[in-house]
């Protein structure tokens, strides 16, 4: 059985809905945030010494990142439709995007929210740094979903998985707000019915 360990407001729900797109069995463990920090518990540690959601334990594995857990389920899984196999022409567009969450994306958004915390005048170097690189990173999503329905092409796929939860984010801060094919993007992901249980469970 593969035990989930959750942590309420991040990114582990991802995983909650690949488990459940895959349909494979699995248990959740809840862990929640101080409520004045918002930092993870303890017990978070516990499990892994990064102290961080995602964590998942199966058969004597212990695996944190994201990305990591998303390719160790999908390998459980064996053939899957949501992951292209390394002969399909989209394959490495689907590589690109599942990185690209964690990689290019999650930096400025999570710095968003953060500088969000505090008083700020915009002037200091890391706020037009940010506002560059949240320019750049969501016109290239826009553009590409202009062209395509999902990050890899025209089948969904776990690269939307990951990037949902990273632009669900964005669009908690109003990032989004003047990107229509990311917001038509998301209400449609967002409708699936794994999508719906794994928000339920998390």
């Amino acid at each position: 059985m593969i035990k989930v360990h959750h942590l309420n407001q991040s990114r582990s729900t991802r995983v909650l809905w690949l488990l459940e797109e895959l349909k494979l069995p699995y248990e959740v463990v809840h862990h929640a945030r101080d409520p004045h920090t918002r930092l993870a518990p303890a017990s978070l540690g516990q499990v892994h010494p990064l102290n961080k959601a995602p964590v998942i334990e199966h058969n004597g594995v212990v695996l944190c990142e994201s990305g990591a857990v998303m390719e160790y389920l999908l390998d459980q899984a064996g053939a899957t439709n949501l992951r292209p196999h390394k002969s399909d022409a989209h394959y490495y567009q689907y590589l690109e995007w599942s990185h690209f969450a964690e990689g290019s994306l999650a930096l400025p958004v999570i710095a968003t929210l953060l500088m969000g915390m505090e008083q700020r005048d915009g002037s200091a170097p890391m706020d037009g740094y940010i506002a560059k690189e949240l320019a750049l990173d969501l016109n290239y999503i826009e553009t590409t979903l202009a062209q395509q329905a999902f990050f890899a092409g025209e089948q969904f796929s776990a690269a939307d998985i990951m990037m949902t939860i990273t632009l669900e984010f964005a669009a908690n801060l109003k990032l989004l707000d003047d990107k229509p094919n990311i917001q038509a993007y998301l209400n449609t992901v967002q409708s699936r019915e794994a999508y719906q249980t794994a928000r339920k469970l998390g």
